[in-house]
């Protein structure tokens, strides 16, 4: 597990996601000094288990016939949590995608580590391919008002395109929720340095 060097040079360590134990991701020690050292406008989303994200791979392992033997794509995945999640459920192919060259590394990684295949890939939600994935996951997409509206357009092609589309969110300002139907509710532990408050409500949902 150790093999994995993460990128940028801020201290991260291995640690066991709060709400999802089952999967361990390389962390990032000081959020606020890797933001700062990736020099990017962005925090480094890869570098965190968010909200959203717990609450979905929380779900996927506790109803693994969602995911089991289908292909599945994680959207906007950060991490590769979500993704990583739904491998240990049974799923695959799984593809993790995200605009981030920090972040495919890390789903690399992470996945390694956790004994699992997933692909990590380029993301273009302006593309509207979910590359015929049966099942797309997307989680915390919805907090700024562009990239929701583009992420939503992209989730509405894929589910027109047959696949099963669930999302997860803590409550953001941008979520469509006139389109979704809430499956389920977790409050999950969240480090207080990246979010406004150290347990967070977050709604899974699936797009009607």
């Amino acid at each position: 597990m150790n093999s994995y060097a993460a990128p940028g040079p801020a201290a991260m360590t291995w640690q066991r996601v709060p709400l999802v134990p089952e999967v361990t991701l390389l962390t990032a020690d000081q959020p606020w000094d890797l933001w700062d050292a990736t020099g990017r406008d962005a925090p480094p989303f890869w570098a965190f288990p968010w909200a959203g994200g717990q609450a979905l791979a929380r779900y996927v392992l506790d109803n693994p016939g969602i995911v089991a033997g289908r292909s599945v794509l994680d959207v906007a995945s950060g991490s590769g949590l979500v993704a990583i999640a739904a491998a240990q459920a049974g799923a695959a192919p799984v593809s993790a995608a995200d605009i981030d060259p920090d972040a495919l590394a890390a789903i690399e990684g992470n996945a390694l580590a956790n004994g699992v295949a997933v692909t990590a890939r380029d993301l273009d939600l302006s593309s509207a391919d979910a590359a015929g994935a049966a099942v797309v996951l997307a989680a915390d997409v919805f907090y700024q008002r562009e990239l929701a509206a583009v992420a939503l357009a992209f989730l509405r092609a894929a589910a027109a395109a047959g696949a099963d589309v669930l999302c997860a969110d803590p409550g953001r300002a941008f979520v469509p929720r006139d389109c979704l139907a809430p499956v389920a509710s977790r409050e999950v532990p969240v480090l207080a340095a990246i979010e406004d408050n150290p347990v967070k409500t977050v709604t899974v949902y699936r797009l009607a």
